[in-house]
């Protein structure tokens, strides 16, 4: 992820209250608070963003203990189904699973360099509007993101794009002389 977008990107996690509304939602909903669903939970909580259920399951690089798969997803889709997580996809990747605790957030995310932003879904009234005008759809980018090139990657683009038209415009001229 580029520097200046890690900047951006959303978070919510860590936050005392994140966790005691968490188990608030568990118990209300029935279920135990056993350490396996601790593990996810603290897991998330630490997250720099969405995970896969793998990168839970392996400790998030050691920041939280090792769980088994098998668990962490059956863990997710309890807390998915009481809204603690939220399932997204950004890019061509596996699932992943953010914190649903701070409220709805939809994606933006960069299709050469995986880099992705969270963004209030309010911000993304007027594409959505465009879209219903356009098309007669509601568009929702909770699930699926925008896809498309974020700045870091439209500059690189850019300045190589001018290097070839500079490299075809020398081997022109040596062709031509």
């Amino acid at each position: 992820m580029h520097e200046e977008a890690k900047n951006h990107t959303h978070r919510a996690h860590g936050a005392p209250p994140s966790r005691a509304l968490a188990i608030s939602r568990m118990r209300a909903s029935g279920l135990r608070v056993s350490s396996a669903r601790r593990v996810v939970l603290e897991a998330l909580l630490v997250a720099d963003g969405p995970m896969s259920a793998e990168q839970i399951a392996q400790g998030i690089g050691g920041r939280v203990q090792c769980s088994d798969l098998a668990s962490v997803y059956r863990n997710l889709e309890c807390f998915e189904q009481i809204g603690v997580v939220r399932h997204v996809h950004l890019g061509h990747g596996p699932g992943l699973y953010a914190l649903a605790l701070d409220g709805e957030r939809e994606y933006l995310t960069c299709e050469r360099c995986a880099d992705f932003r969270a963004v209030d879904p309010r911000a993304l009234d007027l594409a959505r509007e465009l879209i219903r005008r356009s098309f007669g759809y509601r568009a929702s980018f909770r699930h699926f993101p925008i896809v498309g090139l974020c700045d870091a990657c439209q500059r690189e683009l850019a300045d190589a794009e001018v290097a070839a038209r500079e490299l075809v415009g020398a081997l022109s001229a040596s062709i031509s002389a």
